[in-house]
């Protein structure tokens, strides 16, 4: 058996989700910005070593594979909407406190990874909040899906512009002045926040008692591990993710130390290669429509991995011509894949448990690709960066059957159970395929 969401039946907002769209588009924008920023001001105004400054990443990651589990259970007991407002408002303190710091100059690099630490838990709690509201303002499927797009548009967009505007403003105001500017930008998200009207269709969650962060997180991970289409797109996504992090950690320092690119020059291959992106989410909604999610799904992964071993290849053969196109390629697959996915785990997801589904897969993507980092690191010190290279791009291929069984399998085979209706907590769906 299974039931609509809570919100099926009311009207969607779209006047609310435009207000939701513009914020979030500013804070990624600003998200950028301080990429680039906060190792500079580790560098250039703290006076920090690099291989110091390098950590800030981790900083800003680490909480996730913390507080990624208990976030889900926790915010699904919370108003997502204010969950939201809470987290912008730390973040925006947060960075705030690190330019006026810096512009002080009295920021230690201690200072420095605790304010970039506790941003990093706000970020956990906003993102499962975040990924988890949507349903609350479209509450129809073919909107939620566009809905989706959009906002990974937006985050892809501000991928390939961001760190080319923030150069500029660097270069011409200082490092901490783009913080300011990311501080600005949360509390613009904050103000749309406000903006958008309270909604009541949460279900009530049910009452604090002993022991129930566990069970909450026990009946989250059960949940996937048991849905026969969840579970297929998820671990496909932990492998795709773990072999991805080679790539990513080994690209940079290819550009750098086998093409010779100046930094520039790196950046600029960096943009081009993320116009894939946003033609991927572009096309997300239209593929969905037309051919069903399952098949969405399995086509856009294997574009995404055959741009990933077209990488390896170009990298092997020194063609900067084919790395650019071969990321194009790589993005425009994963463009597709990531609103896809999300609009089937909400779909997919009772809203009374849909946080910590988000939380459990944000948990193991996020482990999955510090993992990669490490694996790149090892392979670059034993045989090279050529083999760091390859060992990404081939291994990405072992996400496809991943993907391809249980409930995707299905769908595939009998299109007309591919509208991948809403499960029930008490009995996500069982194996009914080969």
């Amino acid at each position: 058996m299974t039931s609509p969401p809570p919100s099926a039946d009311l009207p969607s907002r779209r006047g609310d989700f435009r207000l939701l769209w513009a914020g979030q588009s500013l804070s990624l924008m600003g998200d950028q910005f301080a990429v680039v920023a906060l190792p500079l001001v580790a560098l250039e105004m703290v006076g920090t070593p690099a291989a110091q400054a390098a950590l800030l990443p981790f900083a800003l990651s680490a909480p996730f594979l913390v507080l990624g589990l208990p976030a889900g259970a926790i915010v699904d007991r919370l108003p997502r909407r204010l969950t939201m407002l809470v987290c912008d408002a730390v973040q925006a303190v947060a960075f705030a406190i690190i330019a006026a710091l810096a512009l002080l100059h009295a920021l230690s690099f201690p200072v420095l990874m605790a304010l970039v630490a506790i941003s990093g838990c706000a970020v956990v709690f906003f993102q499962v909040a975040y990924t988890s509201y949507l349903p609350e303002l479209l509450t129809r499927k073919e909107e939620l899906h566009v809905g989706n797009s959009r906002l990974f548009f937006s985050e892809s967009i501000s991928r390939t512009i961001g760190p080319m505007a923030a150069g500029p403003v660097i270069a011409a105001f200082g490092a901490f002045v783009a913080l300011w500017a990311n501080a600005l930008t949360f509390m613009a998200s904050l103000v749309t926040l406000l903006a958008i009207r309270p909604t009541t269709v949460r279900s009530v969650p049910k009452p604090r008692e002993r022991g129930w962060l566990v069970r909450d997180i026990r009946e989250g991970t059960t949940f996937v591990f048991l849905h026969s289409r969840v579970e297929p797109v998820i671990s496909c996504g932990v492998v795709y993710v773990l072999f991805l992090g080679m790539i990513e950690a080994s690209l940079i320092l290819y550009c750098k130390s086998v093409l010779g690119l100046s930094a520039t020059g790196i950046g600029l291959v960096v943009g081009a290669v993320g116009i894939g992106f946003p033609l991927g989410n572009l096309l997300s909604a239209r593929l969905t429509a037309r051919f069903g999610v399952a098949r969405s799904l399995v086509v856009s992964a294997s574009v995404a991995v055959l741009g990933l071993v077209l990488t390896a290849a170009a990298c092997s053969l020194g063609s900067l011509v084919g790395l650019v196109a071969s990321g194009v390629i790589h993005g425009v697959g994963e463009g597709v894949f990531g609103p896809t996915s999300l609009t089937l785990r909400q779909l997919e997801t009772p809203d009374v448990m849909l946080s910590r589904v988000n939380s459990v897969q944000r948990f193991f993507l996020w482990g999955a690709g510090s993992i990669g980092s490490l694996l790149a690191a090892g392979c670059i010190h034993l045989w090279g960066l050529p083999v760091a290279l390859w060992a990404g791009g081939l291994g990405t291929v072992l996400c496809l059957p991943m993907l391809l069984r249980r409930g995707i399998l299905q769908a595939i085979r009998q299109p007309h159970v591919a509208s991948l209706p809403v499960a029930q907590v008490e009995s996500p769906q069982p194996d009914t395929g080969a």
